[in-house]
């Protein structure tokens, strides 16, 4: 008898995909690039098409390419007392903001009583805007201010010119208190939250090993905050070079400063060519002094910026 013998079927490999479909496949944009890229939109609609206008107008007239805007900057005395006051008014300011708040946060990090009060006390500045710090701080250095009527009732003389133009270098006080006052909560925040991340352990040890507390500051707290500290000074840099606001209502244009001095040449003698230069040595100010933080506060053992 004769029979069959069926073995099994062979297995049959898959169709190979049409060339449309590879094609699909190949173009198919990866999703790390769909969830960064509305940020780049973003960034390029809010920063690089503003710098792109503000270069355009800076070297730029109705007949062409010039440099009749920066040769008016350079000319105008006012940009030259606003540049200094900037400079100075960063080199004094920065400092006492970054003293007064790492003090304040070493203190909080000792958890005294009512802690949380104080915090939310210093910080209630961060949630006035400049022109209300500035309009404050008005009413305690004008000629019949707090300041002065105080002052009279001590006997201690009729009243002092604070803001008056001749007394250059009480106008800067001024400035500087109020700035001072409305800004340097911002770093203690910063910091307070850098203090967060750094263990108790490591100062503890120290101590256990005989560190005294100037020590445990300088070689196991600072090291530590390092990140914080960059990112606070690199903030509060930039914003110092932008500070208008308080000095318009303090001083006016009496005490000169470089955004004072583009709000001046935009809106009050309408030239957007001049206003566009100054707004562009800002921003050259601004990289620059970033750069220098990155690369002097970066961390030897990461690498850092080269």
């Amino acid at each position: 008898m004769s029979g069959a013998v069926t073995g099994a079927p062979e297995a049959t490999a898959p169709p190979a995909p049409s060339a449309p479909a590879r094609r699909r496949r190949r173009a198919r944009i990866p999703t790390p690039v769909l969830l960064v890229a509305p940020s780049v939109v973003f960034l390029a609609a809010l920063f690089l098409w503003p710098i792109v206008v503000g270069v355009a107008q800076a070297f730029t007239d109705q007949d062409g390419a010039t440099l009749a805007h920066l040769r008016r900057m350079v000319d105008d005395p006012y940009f030259w007392d606003a540049a200094r006051n900037t400079a100075l008014l960063i080199v004094v300011l920065i400092p006492l903001q970054f003293g007064f708040a790492l003090t304040m946060a070493l203190l909080l990090r000792e958890r005294p009583k009512l802690s949380s009060f104080y915090f939310y006390v210093w910080c209630v500045p961060l949630a006035i805007s400049d022109l209300a710090a500035g309009l404050v701080w008005l009413a305690i250095f004008a000629d019949r201010g707090y300041l002065n009527s105080l002052l009279a009732r001590l006997g201690l003389g009729d009243g002092y010119a604070w803001l008056s133009y001749d007394n250059q270098s009480t106008m800067f006080v001024a400035v500087l208190l109020a700035e001072l006052w409305r800004a340097t909560s911002l770093v203690l925040v910063i910091v307070v939250a850098g203090l967060q991340n750094v263990p108790r352990d490591y100062d503890e040890a120290a101590a256990v090993f005989g560190a005294t507390y100037w020590q445990r500051l300088r070689y196991v707290i600072l090291p530590q905050l390092r990140p914080s500290l960059q990112v606070a000074l690199i903030l509060r840099t930039i914003l110092g070079l932008q500070t208008f606001a308080v000095a318009q209502a303090l001083t006016g244009r009496s005490f000169p400063l470089l955004v004072g001095e583009t709000y001046q040449w935009y809106v009050t003698l309408q030239n957007e060519g001049v206003a566009a230069a100054i707004a562009l040595v800002i921003l050259l100010m601004s990289i620059g002094t970033a750069i220098v933080y990155l690369r002097v506060l970066r961390d030897p053992a990461a690498g850092g910026l080269r």
